[in-house]
């Protein structure tokens, strides 16, 4: 009796510890991004384990289970196996439900089974895509770990997307990459559930499919001289005569293989074939293409403006344009062509007697309507195909062929216009749609597109504007990131622009908007982060940076340093000098004042550790702060600076040259005076610069400094030249020139301007501070 007893103690304490060492979920523990429409929490868990099965009825179910099967053999150990029976408890299956929308699907977990209801294959692959986000986030790890408790809540969700149309935008043609990373992006658009994948397969810079009727398009237009070792913009003009060596294309096979691929993810791909402008690869191919059959050269960087482009007048360019669209329908099964139509400059057509001929016979009054001659053209020849045109949102321009589709990224007029019109619109304004731009302080970041799209603002972005009427609204098919590449040179490149930003875009184009919460989000981006770490994803984190603005008191001579983050209600602490940011640092609340030269470092915290990278600056304080300027030269007008003691309050210029902190001189030379009002002891004067070739601003290629008691005669001290040296990437400098200890009160310093550089163009001259030690 009494052993009865103890096996039932024993017996009761085994139950009782099993169900209240359970985890208890709340919604706080449900981090899948894009966030769900609808979720509720249950008590009790499921837990995988190697007798765990799915039930999987068609291959397309088999082929999915078999992914997620994947993982568990590699992070867990053991693979569950994927069978065509059901079994009695332990299980995933999939349901059939034709009452469900779609990319719908229901999420169902209990103690015994899971189960992933949807109407087809894109709701399967959601569905199962929001458990891999239930998982611990070690399933995306390649090696075993043994320490993962493999259980999921037990959960209902119910869930479809906002929009149709949740897209990425990879430009191929000024840098290439290949298909192995085109597959790769596939999988990451899949695992955030957007659905589209625009290739942007021709430019100026490269044509990037084969066309087996044109074969020297990727026997020429593929390729160009190699000038990466100079700034995008600063690129001298391609030779024709000269072959090129850097590039590369994807063949018909290569690309039927990503097509397929992709449809695998629910996603579609999406070809642009530009015209009649951003060709100069094609017309670098085949001259003939052009208004005046000219040669030229594949360009190696930037272009503009873009007046080499497909002549409108000649028959045979509308042949040629129709021979390769035959090609590109016969590869990408897509619903939509993307035919650009972005950015061309008709000085040509202008000129051109075979535009000019055109435009006479169709009764067409100017170029616009000539280009809306062109796109209507083959809009409607590519409607003969059974496919529909895309275009940027020029195509509006002198008229809008009837059928099109607007791309609208000149912000969201162009497509509010559209939608006005009775268009299909897709929205994808520069701001904050374009992934080029800088996502953090540019100090901190690789080279990208001077502008800004922080995470946070691509998260604010919304695709239906505010003023839309419903039935507009209606026309908004969805969002789309726009990923340019002239500063992409490799996938990692590509990778950090990309993410996190396209996971706040996933959520915007499929949660609901009364779902959609920024302090939210970032509660649960840092297990996606984590899952990106394990996949070998290189993700910014821009987000988590400090930065810092500051303003000056010139009068008490004293300087503020404001500190912010991207994130709401920010824990952000501060270190003084050579300590260490640790849980000891101060935290910040109002900006911090200082008089004196002082390193301060700081960074934002988490559960009491710092996070991301340690924010760190040197304001240092000097003989000439608050001195009287002299411009002997006057600055430009587009840049002069905030105030009249920006060349000598401290604060230190940005590489984002519109920071307030810079004055600068266009091909003329900088000449300064500065004016102690008294005589002081120096012997050290820095000069703060910026070069940023892309955008035409060089280094001083020499740099004088005089001192003078009377501001009438002054003796040379020392000097500094510099010749020019191609730099592809934005730097800050500071020149220092030494020279022996000596009491002066006026100090003039010449900086020499490049005037113009090796491509011919107008320089600039950027300087933000004059230090006077």
């Amino acid at each position: 009796m009494k052993r009865l007893k103890s096996l039932l103690i024993v017996f009761f304490l085994t139950v009782f510890n099993a169900v209240y060492s359970q985890k208890v979920y709340t919604e706080k523990d449900i981090q899948i991004i894009p966030k769900p429409s609808q979720l509720l929490i249950q008590p009790g868990i499921f837990e995988f384990s190697k007798n765990t099965k799915f039930f999987a009825v068609t291959d397309f179910q088999k082929e999915i289970a078999k992914t997620l099967a994947d993982k568990f053999e590699k992070s867990a150990g053991w693979r569950p196996e994927v069978s065509a029976t059901l079994p009695q408890s332990n299980f995933i299956q999939f349901k059939v439900d034709q009452t469900l929308n779609k990319e719908a699907y229901k999420l169902e977990v209990n103690a015994k089974s899971i189960t992933i209801t949807a109407k087809g294959n894109a709701g399967f692959i959601y569905g199962l895509e929001s458990l891999r986000q239930l998982l611990p986030t070690a399933i995306e790890s390649n090696f075993v770990i043994t320490t993962v408790k493999w259980q999921i809540p037990n959960v209902v969700i119910t869930d479809e997307p906002r929009f149709q149309w949740r897209g990425l935008m990879l430009d191929l043609s000024r840098h290439f990459f290949d298909k192995n990373y085109v597959l790769a992006t596939i999988d990451r658009l899949a695992m955030l559930k957007m659905n589209v994948l625009h290739l942007h397969l021709v430019d100026d810079q490269g044509w990037r499919m084969e066309i087996k009727k044109y074969p020297k398009l990727t026997e020429v237009g593929a390729w160009r001289v190699d000038q990466e070792n100079v700034a995008w913009n600063a690129r001298l003009t391609t030779n024709p005569d000269e072959k090129g060596t850097y590039g590369g294309f994807l063949t018909q096979e290569e690309l039927k293989e990503i097509v397929k691929y992709a449809a695998t993810k629910n996603i579609e791909i999406i070809p642009e074939i530009e015209m009649p402008a951003h060709v100069s690869s094609a017309i670098a191919s085949y001259p003939e293409l052009a208004c005046f059959d000219q040669r030229i050269g594949v360009p190696s960087g930037g272009l503009w403006p873009i007046t080499d482009i497909y002549c409108a007048g000649k028959e045979s360019t509308f042949e040629f344009l129709q021979n390769v669209i035959d090609e590109v329908i016969a590869v990408f099964p897509s619903k939509y062509i993307h035919i650009g139509g972005d950015e061309a400059t008709k000085t040509n057509w202008e000129k051109c007697p075979h535009c000019q001929k055109r435009m006479k016979d169709n009764g067409l009054k100017n170029t616009h309507e000539l280009q809306s001659y062109f796109v209507k053209r083959m809009e409607k020849y590519i409607n003969s195909k059974g496919r529909k045109i895309i275009g940027w949102d020029e195509i509006l321009e002198g008229g809008l062929a009837p059928e099109a589709t607007v791309m609208s990224w000149r912000g969201t007029k162009g497509g509010t216009d559209a939608a006005a019109q009775g268009h299909d619109v897709i929205m994808t304004p520069e701001s904050p749609c374009y992934f080029n731009f800088y996502q953090g302080p540019q100090n901190e970041e690789p080279l990208a597109f001077d502008a800004y799209n922080p995470l946070s603002e691509v998260y604010k972005f919304d695709p239906v504007v505010e003023k839309m009427t419903p039935e507009q609204a209606k026309h908004v098919l969805g969002g789309q990131a726009n990923l340019w590449a002239e500063h992409l040179a490799n996938p990692k490149a590509s990778e950090y622009m990309i993410f996190p930003r396209l996971a706040a875009l996933a959520e915007v184009v499929w949660s609901p908007k009364e779902k959609r919460n920024w302090n939210d989000f970032t509660t649960r981006l840092p297990s996606l982060l984590e899952r990106y770490d394990y996949l070998g994803i290189n993700y910014a984190k821009s987000a988590y940076l400090v930065t810092a603005s500051s303003s000056a008191n010139i009068a008490q001579k004293q300087i503020y340093v404001t500190l912010k983050n991207e994130f709401p209600n920010p824990d952000i602490r501060y270190v003084l000098g050579d300590k260490n940011i640790d849980h000891n640092a101060i935290k910040y609340t109002t900006p911090i004042q200082f008089s004196t030269t002082a390193v301060l470092k700081a960074s934002l915290f988490q559960n009491d550790k710092p996070i991301g990278k340690t924010f760190t600056d040197t304001i240092l304080f000097h003989k000439a702060v608050g001195s009287k300027v002299l411009y002997l030269t006057p600055f430009n007008e587009n840049y002069k600076g905030d105030g009249p003691f920006v060349m000598v309050n401290t604060i230190r210029g940005s590489k984002n040259f519109h920071d307030g902190q810079w004055q600068a001189w266009l091909v003329n030379d900088m000449e300064i005076v500065l004016d102690f009002q008294k005589q002081e002891s120096i012997q050290e004067v820095i000069i703060g610069t910026l070069e940023s070739q892309g955008a035409g601003v060089n280094f001083p290629t020499q740099i004088k400094v005089l001192v003078s008691n009377d501001g009438i005669k002054y003796k040379e001290v020392g000097q500094i030249a510099r010749p020019y040296a191609a730099n592809v990437n934005s730097e800050l400098k500071d020149f220092k020139i030494n020279f022996e200890k000596c009491n002066v009160r006026f100090v003039k310093v010449i900086a020499t301007n490049l005037k113009k550089s090796p491509k011919g163009e107008s320089s600039w001259l950027f300087v933000d501070e004059i230090l006077v030690n």
